[in-house]
């Protein structure tokens, strides 16, 4: 991670860093100020965090994002005020994978020494390069799970120096910022699965890329399917697409039977028939959101297995889309 090892705080996982790292903030400096900059496309480990402290006197400015689900530098600089704590913009978009510009942001912030950087980088390590003293980030997250180690356990970065409220007392452990006995076993694991990463080096990242251009050409040729992940600017393991007209959930069962796992919005939150907030926020109608799947590309994945998918994702959307057209109009009252 590029960092030194008292600036590293073992964690249950991507969501306690999380917390502790925006409510760490905001409790330790709400005397400075209680303004909070966020995007309308963070994980909810982040945006229910942001909403739950406006509920305790905080204000937040939730900024938005272009098409692509990108926020810009100069939405940061227009939303920043004087009582401002705290910016907290992840790296890499869960249902999108769209790759915020954090470079940018973090050097932009360094002008605000008493203005804190928070970024939520579960999707993004190991996947994307970050540089996070070069970014100038104060605070960051990481789950293992996403990177093959256990679940249960993840990092959370904070700067050296920096102060934050700790959520959990007890015996001081972590630096006194979390308390309670570390989990060793999953921390060697993590510890493992890092280590793997740097083997693995571009190498896989380079090969995901060719396994995502090949689902995209291929999603590409079926009329009706609509890819809402960019073209550029985004992790190779992410896709998300969209079928009007055929229910989410239903193609998500289907391609099931078939062997094929995938997901609705968030694998963290999937609340039925509400659109996901990420797609609405980048312009998506209704109907198309409550359509979308988020396929996931990994390690074991090969060639043959994206053609195995976009043939079964053919059959699938074939079959319900002439079931859907069988079905009788709903009757309508006189």
């Amino acid at each position: 991670m590029g960092c030194k090892e008292s600036e590293v705080i073992f964690t249950s996982g991507g969501t306690e860093s999380n917390n502790t790292a925006i409510k760490g903030v905001a409790f330790q400096y709400q005397n400075r100020g209680k303004h909070i900059i966020t995007t309308q496309v963070e994980h909810p480990a982040v945006y229910d965090v942001c909403k739950q402290l406006e509920g305790l006197g905080f204000a937040v400015t939730y900024l938005p994002v272009d098409r692509e689900g990108r926020v810009s530098v100069e939405a940061v600089q227009k939303a920043m005020r004087p009582d401002t704590i705290l910016v907290s913009v992840m790296h890499v978009n869960n249902e999108l994978g769209t790759i915020q510009p954090i470079l940018e942001i973090g050097q932009w912030l360094k002008q605000f020494p008493k203005v804190l950087f928070h970024v939520d980088a579960v999707q993004g390590i190991g996947k994307v390069p970050l540089r996070i003293k070069d970014s100038g980030i104060d605070l960051l997250s990481v789950s293992a799970h996403k990177f093959y180690g256990p679940r249960g356990v993840g990092i959370l970065y904070k700067r050296e120096g920096l102060i934050i409220h700790p959520l959990m007392m007890g015996g001081g452990q972590e630096g006194g910022v979390r308390s309670g006995t570390e989990n060793l076993p999953a921390i060697a694991g993590m510890a493992k699965a890092i280590r793997i990463l740097e083997e693995l080096g571009s190498v896989e990242m380079i090969r995901l890329q060719k396994l995502n251009q090949q689902l995209r050409e291929g999603i590409a040729t079926m009329e009706g399917c609509v890819v809402n992940t960019p073209e550029s600017n985004t992790a190779p393991h992410i896709m998300n697409l969209s079928v009007p007209g055929v229910k989410a959930e239903v193609l998500l069962h289907a391609l099931e039977e078939k062997g094929f796992l995938i997901s609705t919005k968030s694998a963290c939150s999937s609340k039925v028939n509400e659109p996901s907030r990420v797609l609405t926020a980048i312009g998506i109608e209704r109907d198309c959101a409550l359509s979308s799947l988020r396929i996931s590309l990994g390690r074991e994945n090969t060639p043959d297995d994206i053609q195995q998918f976009l043939k079964a994702l053919e059959e699938c959307v074939s079959v319900l889309r002439t079931y859907i057209k069988q079905q009788p109009a709903p009757a309508h009252r006189k």
